[in-house]
């Protein structure tokens, strides 16, 4: 092949990728134009894999990035010190209120009554950050969990959710095993596969990785 067929050949490609790329182009601004509509979402983020609320935290950072005040209320997690936790609440208070209400694991309560009671006051303080309408994103973390096990009633949640939930406030919901109705009302749904783990090889929960 000589120099001159190569470049030709070369020339060709590179006009054909650009046309077609161009074709790409003008159909995702027809698209894009036709997408006008705001409102605030109902979100929820399940499924066994890892990375359910570290997604949604990265949603609370965009929030603040845009200075849009927002909230976190965490349905499971105790005591236990989280980088998210300590990161927010050091330097974002003033964007973001932060509430752990959980005291830790079903496993680790064993206390069913205490579990509910935990629940049912982090649900009311979920409910007051959501119908301030200042807060545009709340996260309820690990709220799936505690729908999962009857710690609160989900047709109150799906209500409330509907009915009283400002237009413009986005609402996350995380945790695995989310109820279909829960799925069914939302607006924007993630599952996380899990592919594959570190803790089934042996190593345990790590810092900067699971907290």
């Amino acid at each position: 092949m000589s120099d001159r067929t190569s470049e030709s050949d070369g020339s060709g490609e590179a006009a054909r990728h650009a046309a077609k790329k161009a074709k790409i182009k003008a159909a995702r601004e027809r698209m894009m134009a036709e997408k006008t509509g705001e409102k605030g979402l109902i979100i929820v983020h399940t499924g066994p894999g890892k990375g359910k609320s570290s997604s949604a935290f990265g949603m609370i950072l965009r929030c603040i990035a845009h200075d849009m005040p927002c909230g976190v209320v965490q349905f499971i997690k105790g005591a236990m010190s989280t980088g998210e936790r300590d990161l927010l609440l050091n330097n974002f208070s003033d964007l973001c209120q932060f509430h752990t209400m959980g005291e830790g694991f079903t496993w680790e309560t064993q206390d069913l009554e205490r579990d509910r009671a935990a629940a049912a006051r982090a649900w009311e303080k979920a409910k007051e950050l959501i119908r301030d309408e200042r807060n545009r994103m709340v996260l309820l973390d690990e709220i799936n969990i505690a729908l999962r096990y009857d710690y609160l009633d989900l047709g109150e949640v799906l209500a409330f959710l509907k009915d009283e939930k400002p237009p413009m406030t986005h609402v996350v919901l995380t945790g695995r095993n989310a109820k279909p109705e829960l799925i069914e009302a939302a607006d924007l749904v993630t599952e996380m596969a899990m592919v594959k783990h570190p803790f089934r090889a042996g190593i345990k929960a790590q810092a900067g990785v699971e907290f």
